[in-house]
């Protein structure tokens, strides 16, 4: 079984968090987690599977360490890789670009070749516009730990429950 790469930037910890959890509900052997700050652009190679999480920062931008790598993405062969994504945010205090972040970074690897998995559905969230919603889902698991924290661990075990199949784990 190949190993799944996550790879996540994070400013006050909260992406982080996510990520760890991501890891443990889906084991530490299988899933091997990238602070992007410190990832190198070839350590994307290593897996067929890979996992993103971005924070939406300020008004519906990118968290600074990905939007420092973005245009370097270019750069990386994404044409046999299966993508999942996840992005924590606050829909209530920035309902008009709510997982933005996600949204943009699944343009960008999805226009690089990359298969999108994980798609997540919109209900239960109260938010009027995001980048990250196509065909009327999230492309990846939107957290909300500002306003649904309670939440995050049982949508982290459903959505790790799904990406096992769509991954083929």
């Amino acid at each position: 079984m190949s190993k799944i790469g996550l790879f996540f930037g994070t400013t006050t910890g909260k992406t982080e968090g996510a990520a760890e959890m991501i890891q443990a509900e889906f084991g530490e052997d299988i899933v091997e987690i990238h602070d992007i700050a410190e990832a190198e652009l070839e350590e994307f190679q290593q897996y067929d599977c890979l996992i993103i999480g971005c924070p939406t920062w300020n008004i519906g931008e990118l968290q600074s360490d990905w939007d420092g790598l973005f245009d370097e993405l270019d750069h990386v062969d994404f044409t046999t890789k299966k993508v999942a994504y996840f992005g924590t945010g606050d829909q209530i205090g920035y309902a008009d670009n709510f997982q933005d972040a996600m949204g943009m970074l699944e343009e960008k690897i999805a226009g690089l070749g990359g298969t999108t998995v994980g798609h997540w559905p919109v209900d239960g969230y109260e938010h009027e516009a995001s980048k990250a919603v196509k065909n009327g889902k999230f492309v990846g698991l939107a957290l909300d730990e500002d306003n649904q924290s309670e939440l995050t661990e049982k949508r982290i075990k459903s959505w790790v429950k799904q990406l096992q199949t769509e991954f083929g784990i």
